[in-house]
């Protein structure tokens, strides 16, 4: 068994960076709601394999009545807590502080002096100020704040706007700070995560992907039994790792139906089948379905009713698909199960998260998609994973590096990559343009410095590696050109690219002017109905890396 530890969601959106670091540290973590009975703690913790325990943040207040708390059984425990923005506040009132409104909000880039050398920050920091205290460079996101310890406790951090920002109580192992260690933007993060889990808590770091496939094999195979399995398979990251994961589990158990819903990129569909029908011969049915899927997607222009009509779309074509195989006689029960190559993020964005109090952002057609009515149990091996996790084991599943480092696509395909209503002639045009984008990614040598997302001991060869995700947007405007001597009134895309270490934050990458101008002038001279490309420039948040 692994050691692990136990984070508690409060409802933040980035509740599960958490989680990521400490698994990036190779420590075993699973994040549940905040609202658990003290009961439930107790026997989570009664195996002896709980290190410690993180309170996430939240956007709530935790001096209004109604407000959540950690159950009181966390602090008697007897393990390390570590309370993180909300989780700090939450902390100190439940332990006999004080929280109140703060008069200045901190949002964003911040500074905060450590105090004390507790041993979370002892030999972290960023920098010194003149007077020779330890300073951190850290990401605060709070109105409220802290204006009196619980007894016991000592300054820890602390800046001119909130002169608590961080307080311990060393004796039982209790250490809140009010930035977000979890976010990229708070650069010693990981290493102050680390020090809790590691050094603090103990925790035995043996979370790996490698060891991980025989634990996941042994579960697959123990909830599914002799039962059989159908797969959306889409050739992402995701269901192509999922479908690996399963297939190494329960072999011709599952069949994989890939949908062609007249959304994919360029070729993709050729590329798919050769890849799981003639190197992995895996069970593989192709089902044209793109007049479906265009035809209820025709005059619609809501980026929610979009993923929702794809969502069910494909619900129906699984449905009728295992309906036909059982029919046929090719299944000899029928399939039981849908597996999806749902993950973490998925889930996060979509308001999904087990406490079922994070604001939704977007609905995932993965996740918001599938109706009580189904029919089939849902199968979902890779929902517990980060997609450096997702990668990692499809490397130690033998899929190709290629494949595995592909950048991620969206379940509904170019449907949420074409603003407004979707129509065929679109998506071509897009198809067309956003090929010849990652042509010219992957032929552009990248020399530089290692970016965020990017694997320091595998420095990028070219710009395609050096940025996490790249793809080109259809605007559903038309601009005037000119092309030789005659006027051109013709569409126009956006170019997007982005690099991250996580898919939560995430800035635009500052592509070298020579591949723009390479890029663009090979989309109006070679994609006829195209005449203005342009580049976004914006970071998440504010903006999200997809643009519906």
């Amino acid at each position: 068994m692994h050691q692990k530890i136990l984070i508690l969601d409060f409802g933040s959106q980035v509740t599960q960076l958490i989680a990521r670091r400490v698994r990036e540290a190779h420590v075993f973590c699973e994040v549940h709601p905040c609202d658990v009975t003290g009961e439930w703690v107790k026997s989570y913790a009664a195996d002896g394999d709980l290190k410690g325990v993180i309170l996430s943040g939240s956007h709530a207040s935790v001096y209004e009545e109604a407000t959540d708390k950690a159950p009181q059984a966390v602090f008697d425990l007897g393990v390390p807590v570590l309370g993180i923005c909300y989780g700090m506040q939450t902390m100190a009132q439940q332990l006999g502080g004080k929280v109140e409104a703060g008069h200045t909000r901190e949002f964003g880039s911040a500074q905060v002096r450590a105090h004390g050398h507790t041993k979370l920050l002892e030999g972290i920091q960023d920098s010194t100020n003149s007077e020779g205290h330890g300073v951190l460079d850290v990401w605060m996101s709070h109105g409220d704040k802290v204006t009196e310890m619980p007894p016991g406790f000592t300054l820890m951090a602390s800046n001119p706007s909130c002169p608590i920002a961080g307080m311990a109580d060393e004796a039982r192992g209790f250490y809140a700070v009010q930035f977000h260690p979890e976010v990229t933007h708070t650069r010693k993060g990981q290493e102050l995560l680390e020090r809790f889990v590691l050094e603090i808590c103990g925790a035995r770091p043996d979370w790996i992907m490698g060891d991980y496939i025989a634990e996941a094999v042994e579960k697959i195979r123990e909830l599914v039994g002799n039962e059989e399995v159908i797969l959306g398979l889409s050739g992402g990251v995701d269901s192509s790792v999922a479908a690996a994961l399963i297939h190494r589990a329960i072999g011709d158990q599952l069949t994989c139906v890939f949908v062609d819903h007249g959304l994919l990129r360029l070729n993709e569909g050729d590329m798919v089948m050769d890849m799981f029908v003639g190197k992995l011969h895996a069970k593989v049915i192709r089902v044209d379905a793109s007049d479906q899927f265009l035809g209820h997607l025709s005059g619609v222009s809501d980026p929610e009713a979009k993923r929702k009509i794809i969502g069910r779309e494909f619900v129906e074509v699984f449905k009728a698909e295992a309906a036909r195989l059982t029919a046929a006689g090719e299944s000899k029960n029928g399939a039981k199960w849908l597996a999806q190559g749902t993950i973490y993020p998925d889930v996060i964005e979509s308001g999904g998260a087990k406490s079922k109090k994070a604001v939704t952002i977007k609905s995932h057609h993965n996740v918001g998609g599938l109706p009580e009515q189904l029919g089939l149990k849902l199968l979902e091996p890779l929902r517990e994973l980060f997609k450096d996790e997702v990668r990692e084991l499809g490397v130690a599943l033998g899929l190709p590096a290629d494949m595995v480092y592909r950048h991620p696509f969206p379940g509904p395909g170019l449907g949420v990559r074409i603003l407004g209503a979707v129509n065929k002639e679109y998506a071509d045009l897009l198809r067309r343009a956003d090929a010849i984008f990652i042509e010219e990614l992957r032929k552009t040598p990248y020399e530089g410095a290692t970016l965020p997302g990017v694997n320091p001991r595998k420095p990028p060869k070219t710009w395609y590696d050096a940025v996490s995700q790249a793809f080109t947007v259809f605007l559903p405007v038309k601009s005037v050109g000119v092309m030789g001597d005659g006027r051109t009134y013709d569409y126009v895309v956006a170019l997007r690219a982005v690099q991250t270490s996580d898919f939560m934050t995430a800035d635009w990458a500052e592509l070298p002017y020579s591949l723009l101008k390479t890029v663009s002038g090979r989309i109006i001279n070679e994609v006829r109905g195209i005449n203005r490309v342009t580049y976004d420039v914006s970071s998440k948040p504010p903006a999200t890396i997809e643009w519906e």
